[in-house]
């Protein structure tokens, strides 16, 4: 006898099974995400910036050039107690020739003998400054072709005479007194050239006495009138002269006085 499979108790859960999963609805498949949305471009950032400054305008300033090169402290207060610095800056601003500066380094000035600069006036400090000044723009190599003596601001080229040469790249300078070269080039822009040098040109007319002018040609003798007294020489030849007279006038008075006596008798 085939034993049974399945009792019937088995089978009515196994239809009721069955009947519940078949009644289920079908599980629903889940959501699809929502399409991402494109990203919104931002307006950028508002970012506060200072405008630059309008350039500085007009001439360069000698004074600031010289104290950012260094080593000109000497010099830079001889431009300001003369008032050099304003000069130059206003010289500069006026003329379309230029300007060059020799510039003596504080090594130059302490070259001195003790106490000279000192003992120059206001006069003659300016003179000293001036003397370092050439009214145009020369670039180095300008100097090949400058005349000799070359006029500065001190005065005629008669009265400070500055001579420049160049010798290879070495440029000379020589005031009659000292001489030096141009050690490096400080500045140049085409208008203004500052050039340092190793010594300070001492103008030849600080050590050397002009001469004298001539003295004023005698004026012509102014004739003698006729009350113009006589010389003693003449006096003498005049005395001399009339001598003669003078006896025959006493001889005569003295024959007139007997020949008066001689009457009186008479009578």
């Amino acid at each position: 006898m085939v034993k049974q499979l399945f009792s019937p108790l088995q089978l009515l859960l196994i239809f009721l099974c069955c009947s519940t999963a078949l009644s289920q609805p079908p599980a629903q498949a889940p959501a699809a995400p929502p399409p991402a949305q494109a990203p919104v471009a931002l307006p950028p950032p508002v970012v506060q910036s200072m405008a630059p400054g309008p350039a500085s305008s007009g001439p360069p300033n000698i004074t600031a050039i010289l104290e950012k090169a260094g080593h000109f402290t000497t010099f830079i207060r001889l431009l300001r107690s003369t008032k050099m610095d304003s000069d130059i800056y206003t010289q500069l601003n006026t003329s379309s020739q230029g300007l060059t500066v020799f510039a003596p380094d504080d090594y130059a000035f302490g070259n001195l003998s003790a106490g000279a600069l000192n003992a120059y006036n206001d006069d003659q400090k300016s003179q000293l400054v001036k003397f370092h000044l050439i009214s145009s723009y020369f670039s180095l190599p300008e100097f090949q072709t400058v005349s000799n003596p070359v006029s500065t601001e001190a005065g005629t080229k008669v009265e400070y005479p500055l001579n420049v040469t160049i010798s290879g790249s070495q440029v000379n300078l020589t005031s009659g007194f000292v001489n030096t070269t141009v050690s490096n080039t400080v500045y140049t822009n085409g208008h203004l050239a500052v050039y340092a040098v190793d010594q300070v040109l001492l103008p030849r007319r600080f050590f050397v006495t002009p001469s004298p002018a001539p003295a004023p040609a005698p004026s012509k003798p102014v004739k003698e009138s006729p009350s113009t007294p006589v010389s003693t020489a003449d006096a003498s030849v005049q005395a001399s002269g009339a001598m003669p007279v003078i006896h025959h006038a006493l001889s005569a008075v003295t024959f007139l006085s007997s020949f008066v006596a001689a009457l009186n008798l008479c009578v």
